[in-house]
């Protein structure tokens, strides 16, 4: 018996996405836009693309994933964002998977686009997305603002055809999200009781642009990979500033 197989596809103001996400999707077995109460015509394209809509109004991305989780019935869901594509090699490889009784979670990996560059080396490929789910044996961590983590009762897996992920469009758009990124990151060091180091703000930055540019071979991408690299060595800087800043706000 084929297992039954939904698509889920977590919105806010999606509306430039959400059409050709969708079609990217005809072949699940059914397609959920859980949306998190968009202003724009995100609801209304999904609706007439055929998808199943529901809302509710965004906490944080694990309780919204969670959330969705909740809200359907089906034995598998396939996580997908709105600026993700699937294909028709990934459908023929997630039906094959999805009937070992003994996977209960598969990794996606994602073709990233940054600013229009696929973009494979610094630490964009493989990227493994926790998103193909038998939805009776995993759970969020609900700790976890950003960067969801998936409890799998059980073994996992990964998937070798990716999605492609429009991601980032424009630099101004990479930047603002990086810095909530660094925020949270900050945040959760001083959770954690981690003080700063004088040699973290040296150290922590150059092993960081090693690892991208050397260790993950952001230098097969050129100068897209060596700015890539230099980017986030200088938000692993912020990162530690930032946390100063808390430990300071703190006292």
């Amino acid at each position: 018996m084929a297992q039954t197989l939904i698509a889920i596809i977590l919105t806010y103001n999606e509306a430039q996405h959400i059409t050709a996400c969708i079609e990217s999707l005809r072949w699940m077995d059914s397609i959920v836009v859980f949306d998190s109460v968009s202003s724009d015509e995100t609801v209304r394209l999904a609706q007439a693309a055929g998808a199943t809509v529901l809302q509710h109004p965004f906490e944080n991305y694990s309780k919204q994933r969670q959330l969705a989780l909740e809200s359907v019935t089906s034995e598998w869901v396939f996580f997908v964002d709105a600026d993700e594509r699937s294909s028709p090699e990934q459908a023929t490889e997630i039906r094959r998977k999805i009937e070992n009784p003994e996977i209960h979670a598969y990794g996606v990996p994602r073709h990233n686009y940054i600013c229009g560059k696929l973009t494979k080396g610094a630490g964009w490929f493989p990227d493994y997305q926790v998103r193909l789910l038998r939805r009776s044996k995993v759970h969020y961590d609900l700790s976890r603002e950003v960067h969801e983590l998936v409890i799998v009762d059980g073994q996992s897996s990964v998937l070798e055809t990716p999605l492609t992920h429009y991601n980032y469009q424009t630099w101004n758009q990479f930047f603002r999200k990086q810095e909530r990124y660094t925020d949270y990151e900050a945040r959760e060091l001083l959770a954690q009781g981690v003080r700063v180091k004088p040699q973290n703000y040296v150290l922590q930055p150059l092993r960081a642009f090693y690892r991208r540019f050397i260790t993950l071979d952001g230098y097969l991408d050129g100068f897209h990979g060596l700015r890539l690299s230099a980017i986030m060595a200088y938000y692993e800087l912020q990162k530690y500033l930032r946390l100063n800043r808390l430990w300071q706000a703190s006292r």
